[in-house]
């Protein structure tokens, strides 16, 4: 078939997934021009307010004509062939600037090279589409950024009412995806910010363990915890770009629900969910278990040793004041205050503070996963609360500091353990987005895909998780 005689990919793109576009790509059921179109289209719609700091319409139309040739030629596609991918702005990507959501870095000059996460994105036939918006300098779990605008939520559920907060710091690749304008988003996760987002948007947030991808040629929050990773719409597609971005491939353990053996932690995790979290946590248990899991609860105490690990700013505070103080000298009227706030925290952590808690770290990981060590994966919900309404966020310092500490409480965690997770949607029907986390310690990440594509199953057998 002519992929020129029929371009459309399906009537509701939010729909499509990276797996069923290179299927209808490849069966000439779909161009990679005429997905661009549509993305660009989306991309251009009021759900999509705020989202792109910039596009890269002129070269993501030449990439998206070589596919089309390709693909005409019937010659081999790459694993994401023609599919509209967004890039934080965090990545550098040959020939525009980088500026990390801030003011202070407007002046930035275009990148020489591509990052090398975007690069192989690149390689794999992706069509970048343009530079998302983000929390400035990745630093907040909410999303908002006071310079240009913050996206709102794009959940199906949470569109006609309120703006609610898309989720950070990741907030314009999730917004892009829950659109429908992109079918994956490049992002970072340093104490959640692809698993937040993606929970309160309805999507798939994949955390890897950290060593596994490439943080080259990206601005960072903290050295020590930033992780490269994507959002998409289901767990496979999580799997694909996995692969792409870490450049292996993943092993899927041929084993049913019922053979895992999986837990929920008592401690910090379950503490003060709001009524939708705590519904759908715990029907999606009930549902699990009615299907053969083994879920146990497990107390796990050592979670609680997290918080005042932190207390001072932990290492994002150490890590971005090493990064920013000299601009933060000449620059810091740009600066967002409330991420400056942060940022300065870093200032009174001495070099033995910062020596001692890497030692407490890795103290605390040996007894965490030991605790875990009979266990397949942990479960919990991602966040405590849905996403609230966003003005009260913007106009109080209060509110927005509390609902940061609440969404960064339990992904967080993961990032502190070296660990790897999945958030996956778990509400029903109208209700608005709640993330499952399945999640587990360092290099546990093929495990931590295959349950998580085993309970995706389950619930979507169940009538469905999307809001």
């Amino acid at each position: 078939m002519n992929v020129q005689s029929n371009p459309v990919i399906l009537s509701a793109p939010e729909a499509v997934t990276l797996q069923g576009f290179r299927a209808a790509l490849t069966g000439g059921q779909a161009s990679a021009s005429a997905a661009l179109a549509q993305s660009l289209r989306i991309a251009d719609s009021p759900l999509c307010r705020h989202v792109y700091v910039r596009r890269f319409d002129a070269v993501a139309a030449a990439t998206a004509r070589a596919i089309d040739t390709l693909q005409a030629a019937r010659a081999p596609l790459p694993a994401l062939a023609g599919a509209p991918v967004s890039v934080k702005d965090l990545y550098d990507v040959a020939g525009f600037p980088t500026t990390a959501g801030a003011r202070s870095m407007r002046d930035a000059l275009p990148a020489s090279a591509d990052s090398l996460a975007v690069a192989r994105i690149r390689a794999a036939g992706a069509v970048l589409v343009g530079h998302t918006q983000m929390s400035e300098f990745a630093f907040s779990g909410i999303g908002i950024n006071p310079h240009d605008g913050t996206p709102a939520n794009a959940a199906p559920s949470a569109r006609g009412g309120p703006a609610r907060i898309p989720g950070g710091s990741t907030s314009g690749g999730a917004v892009s995806v829950a659109s429908g304008a992109v079918l994956a988003a490049l992002g970072s996760d340093t104490g959640g910010s692809i698993r937040i987002p993606a929970a309160l948007q309805g999507l798939v947030g994949f955390k890897n363990t950290q060593r596994l991808t490439p943080l080259d040629g990206t601005v960072p929050l903290s050295t020590t915890l930033d992780t490269v990773c994507a959002i998409t719409r289901d767990v496979r597609d999580a799997i694909l770009m996995h692969e792409v971005l870490a450049t292996r491939r993943v092993a899927l353990p041929t084993r049913p629900l019922r053979a895992w053996r999986l837990a929920v932690p008592q401690t910090v995790m379950l503490d003060a969910l709001d009524a939708t979290v705590a519904r759908a946590f715990a029907r999606s248990l009930d549902l699990l278990r009615r299907q053969g899991a083994q879920i146990d609860e497990l107390s796990l105490p050592g979670l609680a040793d997290v918080g005042p690990m932190m207390a001072s700013g932990g290492f994002s505070a150490a890590e971005s004041w090493a990064w920013h103080r000299q601009r933060l000298a000449v620059r810091g009227e740009l600066y967002d205050p409330r991420v400056a706030m942060r940022i300065r925290r870093g200032e009174a952590i001495s070099a033995a503070d910062y020596i001692d808690l890497h030692g407490a770290r890795r103290d605390w990981i040996a007894r965490t996963a030991l605790a875990m060590s009979g266990y397949d994966a942990m479960l919990s919900p991602t966040l405590p609360i849905v996403a609230p309404e966003l003005a009260p966020l913007i106009d109080s310092d209060d509110r927005f500091f509390a609902a940061n500490a609440q969404v960064l409480r339990n992904p967080s965690i993961v990032n502190m353990l070296d660990g790897c997770a999945l958030s996956l949607p778990c509400q029903q029907g109208d209700e608005l987005p709640v993330g499952l986390m399945i999640w587990r310690d360092a290099m546990a990440d093929d495990t931590v895909l295959a349950v998580s594509l085993a309970i995706e199953t389950a619930l979507q057998a169940d009538g469905g998780n999307r809001a």
